[in-house]
């Protein structure tokens, strides 16, 4: 994340680099060379800019200015630590910072700290370093009153805590700094505020931003590819290959890391390196210059100073040995970097091959299970349902409701569970249909009261009288959401209270914010582990020994929240207690809700006699949808393969046929193919417990005029069967 940094390194720079308020010629001439010298810096030019701020230098302690001093020393160090070496880049801001200290030249003072502060923060990771630099040079900006100042300082120290993973810590100063970067920011703090926001989005796994700041600073680069603008651009682009990688999207990843060692190895190719080497050992020679000429004005004898010279020559010279010795082991870590690099372009082919088979074997994986949990489902919910047709007066059953509900919500949890890739590639659409929240709120807790009395809980429900009777929206997904935070509350509470608010926040048009909460007295979270336990299969560590669950309730709860275009929140302390609240919207539009009221009303059953043909092997499956179809006084036939369907269909007349697709002898698109090879036009509804999404291709190829998915509402199946046959 350096180039959270570099922009404002430059901006600093040129903001003070032009400022003199001595009208003599030989300090103008030094601030015309270090003028010279940062433009040279920005453009990478480093052989030029380091040439340039040793004349500067070598002036300005002729004319003893510590101001122009440690100018030329800032800039000295901004080449060494962009291409020469970091800890004598640190050595010079010191000595930069020893002169600036001398005088009482603020505006200096903070470009100088600021530059400390980022490098400790980017290239050393040392947080505790970085951000007591960082403080002092906003301490200045705020004396100086420079706006632009405080809000480059506000980035960088956002960007430091960023990369030190504190988000938290970090995002207050992002945000401080986001208006003025917007409307009067420089090039480089664009692409350094953008990258900063896809890094935190990507920390909150909000992919959707993230990827749309990543994109916004990659444009913003493109725009000016000179000098620093390349550097941060590169690596922008690292920042986008770790987003992509962290989200498994290997091609992506692997085609910006490839665009991030294109860019660092134009930026840092072996001239510049080459120049910067050889203009940094000449300013270093001169800076060992200087200490001898100092230890020979401070010794009185000629033989000390002799001596003093000696030394000081066996050092250099002993350094100037160093200094070749570095150059070839960098040479030669650079090549290695290199095989390193290549090698994990090869990783990254590899693990991108792999993702895909896995992806590949998880569809089909999820397909399988699907179709073998919904078959017997179809037998619980009509079997279900059947018990309340035939005994009438246990339809206000509170029991016999709640195993409706809990029938329902399993159902559903079940497409859920088997269904969370979908949920995470957003392909989940909410359905729109009317509710009441008091009563879809007092049905959970009914279902849920078994478990309030096992651990001796109170459940209480208090709901905003102001709320509108009736909602349009996804009822069964919220029901998942309140039925997984409710059980939770009770499984985690004993002898305590759990409570469900529900209570009107605004209006805007026709929607309703409504903001709920689940509040307990339980056990509590640790602060440490309340973002974990909405991760997928994380179980908190408890005391107790009986508390179980797959560790996905949580999960899908933020993830459907997600779905409605909200977030989740936690406030916990440990043994006082819980609470989880959200906001969520829905519409209360009276024309919409006559519209949906009046089509749940349609009566759908039918006096005349139609007869029905089922091809269904599951006994079970063939009980339920049998008395389902005599329910609304049509005739049923059962055939329970394929074959013998064909047979039939050849000899009697049927006015529809109902055909399950997983079948032993013949499948169902095969039998669908041979009933309209032999002209017979028999309506064809497909009666499965595949995935509709998975199957409608091939079976409206088979010659099927409809697909309905098990389980299903005995009114949808009415609703396919009577458009069916008025349009025949």
């Amino acid at each position: 994340m350096k180039t959270k940094y570099a922009f404002l390194l430059i901006t600093l720079f040129y903001f003070h680099l032009s400022f003199s308020q001595e009208n003599i010629n030989s300090k103008k001439e030094i601030e015309k060379d270090l003028k010279e010298a940062g433009l040279a810096f920005y453009n990478f030019d480093v052989g030029k800019s380091l040439n340039l701020s040793k004349k500067a230098l070598n002036q300005s302690f002729e004319i003893k200015d510590d101001a122009l001093i440690a100018k030329s020393y800032n800039i000295i160090a901004l080449n060494f630590e962009e291409f020469y070496e970091i800890n004598k880049a640190i050595e010079y801001y010191k000595r930069a910072l020893n002169h600036i200290n001398l005088t009482s030249n603020d505006t200096i003072k903070l470009a100088i700290n600021n530059n400390l502060g980022s490098i400790y923060s980017y290239r050393k990771n040392d947080l505790k370093q970085s951000i007591p630099y960082y403080l002092k040079g906003l301490y200045f900006a705020e004396k100086i009153k420079d706006s632009i100042e405080i809000t480059y300082t506000q980035l960088n120290i956002a960007g430091a805590y960023f990369a030190a993973k504190r988000y938290n810590d970090g995002i207050d100063y992002l945000n401080a700094s986001k208006h003025f970067v917007k409307s009067k920011g420089e090039l480089e703090a664009k692409i350094s505020m953008c990258t900063l926001f896809g890094s935190y989005y990507s920390h909150l796994n909000d992919n959707d931003k993230a990827e749309l700041f990543f994109n916004e600073a990659v444009n913003l680069g493109n725009k000016n590819k000179s000098g620093l603008i390349e550097s941060n651009l590169a690596d922008v682009y690292k920042d986008f290959s770790d987003y992509y990688k962290k989200n498994k999207k290997f091609e992506k990843a692997l085609f910006y890391f490839d665009l991030y060692n294109e860019s660092k190895q134009n930026i840092y190719n072996s001239q510049r390196l080459q120049n910067a080497k050889l203009a940094g050992n000449q300013i270093e020679i001169d800076e060992y210059k200087r200490q001898i000429d100092k230890v020979e004005g401070e010794k009185e004898s000629s033989k000390k100073i002799s001596k003093s010279i000696l030394i000081l020559s066996s050092v250099l010279l002993f350094i100037l040995l160093l200094l070749l010795l570095s150059v070839y082991k960098n040479y030669k870590l650079r090549d290695e970097t290199n095989k390193e690099l290549t090698e994990s372009n090869k990783q990254l082919v590899i693990a991108k091959d792999t993702a895909e088979e896995a992806s590949r074997l998880k569809t089909q994986f999820v397909s399988t299970i699907s179709h073998e949990l919904r078959t017997p489902l179809y037998g619980v919910v009509g079997i279900t349902n059947i018990i309340l047709d035939e005994h009438p007066t246990l339809k206000d059953s509170p029991h016999l409701n709640s195993l409706k509900f809990s029938a329902r919500y399993l159902l559903s949890l079940v497409n859920d569970l088997l269904q969370i890739n979908k949920i995470e590639e957003n392909k989940i659409e909410l359905e729109h249909l009317i509710f009441n929240i008091s009563d879809e709120i007092q049905t959970i807790v009914e279902s849920l009261d078994f478990i309030a009395k096992k651990n001796n809980n109170t459940l209480v429900t208090e709901i905003d009288s102001t709320i509108p009777e009736f909602l349009l929206g996804d009822k069964l997904r919220l029901s998942q959401i309140f039925i997984n935070l409710v059980s939770n509350a009770l499984k985690f509470t004993n002898n305590g209270e759990v409570k469900v608010v529900a209570k009107l926040n605004r209006i805007e048009g026709t929607l309703n914010y409504i903001d709920f909460k689940i509040i307990d007295n339980g056990v509590g979270i640790a602060k440490g582990d309340q973002e974990k336990i909405f991760e997928k299969f994380v179980q908190i560590e408890r005391k107790e020994s009986d508390y179980q669950g797959t560790g996905l309730g949580l999960s899908i709860v933020r993830k459907l929240i997600n779905l409605f275009g909200s977030e989740i929140y936690i406030e916990s302390e440990e043994f006082k207690g819980t609470t989880f609240y959200f906001t969520l919207a829905f519409e209360a539009d009276e024309k919409l809700k006559n519209q949906l009221i009046n089509n749940i009303d349609v009566d759908l059953s039918t006096n005349k006699n139609y007869r029905i043909l089922v091809v269904e092997d599951n006994k079970i499956n063939q009980i339920v949808t049998k008395k389902i179809l005599e329910g609304n006084n049509y005739k049923c036939t059962i055939l329970e393969d394929g074959y013998a369907a064909i047979n039939l269909l050849e000899n009697e007349k049927f006015d529809l046929v109902l055909m399950d697709i997983n079948m032993p002898i013949i499948n169902g698109f095969e039998t669908s193919k041979l009933i309209r090879s032999k002209g017979i036009q028999t309506p064809i509804i497909a009666l499965t417990a595949f995935d509709k999404q998975e199957i409608t291709e091939q079976a409206l190829a088979s010659g099927m005029n409809d697909i309905i998915i098990k389980p299903f509402e005995s009114a949808k199946l009415f609703q396919i069967i009577s458009n069916l046959l008025t349009n025949k």
